[in-house]
């Protein structure tokens, strides 16, 4: 079977024999109505748990709408049309209303970035900028004891409007929601405080009740106070195909159900070796993020089996600590042992890929240097189909294969 996977603005080809695939895991059929920005405009008519945004906003408050950065698929002109013609239609004025994009412990993006993320309708009627971790304000404490220091235009806006898109998230359960908060427009220092927690046993994928990690991120956003929130959900095509609006609560349990109709998939066994891609751009830009496809193939693999992970990361490692992190450590093993003593913003997904070796081999194809990859205690590869065909000559002629084209997004749940 012939099967093609995202690599940065291109494409990975791979042929699997028809007598190895255990199985490609794509979304699930779902039946939807409405999709792009007429979904949008269907949920933002009909809230979950919430008044509609216009009963919300009154005429002379100041509004911060927060959003995903560029390392987000989340398509914010897409929304942002529906969006404004809500507030407008409320009473609110242009200058009034900041579009913030969380950065979270992400790079500061160009004004392209940002202009093509807005739209041009947003970007040349209201205000648009980056969260700075360094311009805060202290609102509170959670009683976990995470800081709640939130970016200064938020914290100081009447009202707070988050909107982002819903997918797994290999420790918070589910992207979305108050994730915008935090981390998304939170101190390193706060960040590093709820992120420590990613060691316990319930800061897993797919995990909303009992997960204290995304709990604590819960209480955080209700310290600073959301007012309203606008998630979407992706097809692997990046299109909106549901939109879910309305108490921050609410609707975003309602958007993460829909979910996993979508993308929670069951396998019956276990792969001898797991293909895996984020998609391609903008989520496979570095190693910090095409991890997160890693994360995923974990629960499809088998131990001992070996992990193909495809992404162009044509930025690097993507992040200075998490770069500092492989750069210092003598062996993978090393990585878990450092964040379990003193966890470190950044070095943490060092850890989390370190985690998946202990149990199966992983083999990045990528546009890194071959060094670099060695360095991270991955196994470079020229091409995908290069990488499989080594795998399939390591484990013999009966191998098993699973591949994942959307892997950041496709949670596997094995039946064994």
């Amino acid at each position: 079977m012939e099967i093609d996977l995202g690599f940065g603005a291109g494409k990975q080809h791979i042929a699997v024999p028809e007598k190895n695939l255990l199985g490609v895991l794509t979304q699930n059929e779902v039946k939807t109505d409405l999709t792009g920005e007429a979904e949008v405009r269907r949920a933002l008519a009909s809230p979950i748990g919430s008044p509609p945004l216009r009963g919300i906003v009154r005429p002379g408050e100041s509004v911060a709408i927060v959003t995903s950065d560029i390392t987000r698929p989340m398509p914010t002109w897409k929304v942002m049309p529906a969006l404004l013609d809500e507030l407008y239609a409320a009473g609110v004025r242009r200058e009034d209303i900041t579009l913030v994009f969380a950065l979270g412990s992400h790079r500061r993006q160009t004004d392209e970035e940002r202009r093509r993320l807005a739209g041009e309708r947003a970007y040349s009627e209201i205000r648009c900028v980056d969260s700075d971790p360094n311009d805060c304000v202290h609102m509170g404490v959670t009683s976990r004891g995470t800081p709640v220091d939130i970016f200064t235009p938020v914290a100081r806006a009447d009202r707070r409007i988050c909107i982002g898109n819903i997918e797994y998230h290999y420790f918070a359960g589910y992207s979305g929601g108050a994730k915008a908060i935090m981390p998304g427009v939170s101190t390193r220092a706060a960040i590093q405080a709820n992120h420590s927690r990613m060691v316990e046993e319930t800061s897993r994928a797919g995990l909303l009740e009992g997960n204290n990690l995304r709990a604590d991120i819960e209480e955080a956003g209700a310290v600073c106070g959301i007012d309203f929130i606008l998630n979407v959900v992706l097809d692997e095509h990046k299109e909106i195909i549901k939109a879910v609006a309305g108490d921050v609560t609410a609707a975003h349990r309602a958007g993460c159900a829909f979910l996993d109709t979508l993308y929670l998939k069951k396998i019956p066994r276990r792969a001898d070796i797991v293909v895996v891609s984020q998609g391609g751009a903008p989520k496979d830009l570095n190693l910090y993020q095409t991890q997160k496809a890693l994360d995923n193939a974990k629960h499809a693999v088998r131990r001992g089996g070996t992990v193909i992970l495809v992404g162009s990361c044509k930025e690097g490692l993507g992040e200075a600590t998490f770069s500092r992190w492989i750069e210092e450590a003598p062996t993978s093993h090393s990585l878990i042992e450092r964040v379990r003593t003193g966890f470190e913003l950044g070095g943490h997904k060092a850890a989390a890929i370190a985690m998946v070796l202990e149990n199966a081999d992983v083999v990045l194809v990528s546009e890194l240097p071959e060094e670099t990859v060695r360095k991270a205690f991955l196994t470079p590869a020229a091409s995908a189909q290069a990488a499989l065909d080594a795998a399939l000559s390591k484990y013999g002629p009966d191998a098993t294969v699973l591949v994942m084209p959307h892997g950041g997004s496709t949670l596997p749940v094995c039946g064994e």
